[in-house]
């Protein structure tokens, strides 16, 4: 399995970028409307919309403009800066995946690629915090 790294960026407290904000972006200029835009990703018209929403709200600029529906429908375009935020954010996971690779490249070898199969019987015991901050099953033992 290849590696992959997600990253956000976070501008400031109201203004963050992160893959699901890009991709939404990218599936609006792809198909030049929320809704089928929203669709492709497999989300919700309001999530989106909240999405974009925020998104245009985040910068001085906007991502996007929207046309109101009638006969011929409405739409959504991208802006020059929401061009340019996609860009960006593709360039920037690019060189961060590069140097993730190079750098966790000693350890990725040693990666577990399937999810180790429990025994038929065994079930497994639930670590839980006691009052102490000490494992309830380290109590358990000390009690022995």
């Amino acid at each position: 399995m290849k590696q992959m790294v997600r990253f956000r960026v976070d501008f400031s407290e109201a203004c963050s970028l992160g893959p699901g904000k890009i991709d939404l972006l990218e599936s609006i200029q792809r198909t030049g409307s929320l809704r089928q835009a929203a669709h492709a990703l497999g989300m919700s018209y309001r999530r989106a919309w909240l999405l974009l929403d925020g998104l245009n709200r985040s910068f001085n600029e906007p991502a996007s403009t929207a046309s109101i529906g009638g006969q011929g429908g409405g739409g959504v375009t991208l802006t020059p800066f929401g061009l340019e935020i996609i860009r960006s954010y593709r360039a920037a996971a690019q060189a961060i995946e590069a140097v993730a690779r190079q750098e966790l490249q000693s350890i990725a070898t040693k990666a577990v690629t399937e999810a180790p199969k429990e025994s038929a019987g065994a079930k497994r015991k639930r670590l839980a915090r006691s009052a102490a901050g000490a494992p309830e099953q380290d109590r358990e033992r000390d009690q022995d």
